[in-house]
């Protein structure tokens, strides 16, 4: 899914802490109640929902990824929702008091694209319907999460490819010092997921790249997501 023409777009990515078994129920809230209303009044697109594996990771948890265009998009998404007393969009309060029962909480990132990185509308045009994904949160030294970025782009990627991971997106946090990048790979198959986990054990290739990234990458850690029913990498169609 890799893209041959720069992104340009900025993006805010969630981890939503869900309440009891309501994963499902708020992955359709968003997709159904949210999406449209972002899509119309603030030109912003889901570029994924998914829910994660919670024996890899977090439980019962939701990931969001919205896309704008750029910095003044985000800027201007920040004002529709903060510019009223109460600092929140008065079209969405009804939304916001239905997600109450279904969410604790949660923690946000904006996040910066590589260049070669796809648009929702390219990873949705895209999508083979995979059946699970890589979520990827790597840890670098300050300052170097744009060299991390382009090393894996001339590194990394013919490997990954090789293995049967599809990039969905590599991004670096902003706002942070650049210490920071998220990637989220594709995964046809549940048997190709093992095949790839075997692979992180004795491939020479994810060796000599683990050994390329010493000492510039501090730690890392994979967890995996499934997209939601309602979710555009399902439907081939953006909510």
């Amino acid at each position: 899914m890799a893209s041959g023409a720069p992104n340009g777009k900025v993006y805010i990515h969630e981890l939503v802490a869900i309440r009891d078994q309501n994963r499902q129920r708020y992955m359709e809230h968003v997709a159904v109640n949210w999406c449209p209303v972002g899509r119309v009044e603030r030109n912003m697109l889901s570029f994924g929902i998914w829910g994660t594996v919670g024996s890899t990771g977090t439980w019962p948890e939701v990931v969001l990824m919205w896309e704008l265009d750029g910095w003044h998009g985000l800027a201007a998404n920040f004002e529709r929702e903060l510019t009223n007393p109460k600092l929140q969009d008065p079209s969405l309060e009804r939304w916001w008091g239905e997600a109450v029962a279904l969410r604790r909480g949660g923690h946000d990132r904006v996040v910066v694209p590589a260049s070669y990185s796809p648009t929702a509308e390219q990873v949705v045009a895209a999508t083979k319907r995979p059946a699970v994904y890589y979520h990827e949160v790597i840890q670098v030294v300050p300052g170097q999460a744009p060299t991390y970025l382009a090393l894996l782009r001339e590194h990394w990627l013919p490997v990954a490819e090789r293995l049967g991971l599809e990039l969905v997106g590599a991004f670096r946090t902003a706002m942070v010092n650049d210490s920071e990048v998220i990637c989220v790979w594709a995964i046809q198959t549940w048997d190709g997921w093992a095949d790839i986990e075997i692979a992180y054990e004795s491939d020479p290739d994810v060796a000599r790249w683990r050994l390329h990234t010493q000492g510039l990458v501090r730690d890392w850690r994979n967890t995996l997501m499934c997209a939601a029913p309602q979710s555009g990498l399902t439907t081939g169609k953006i909510p």
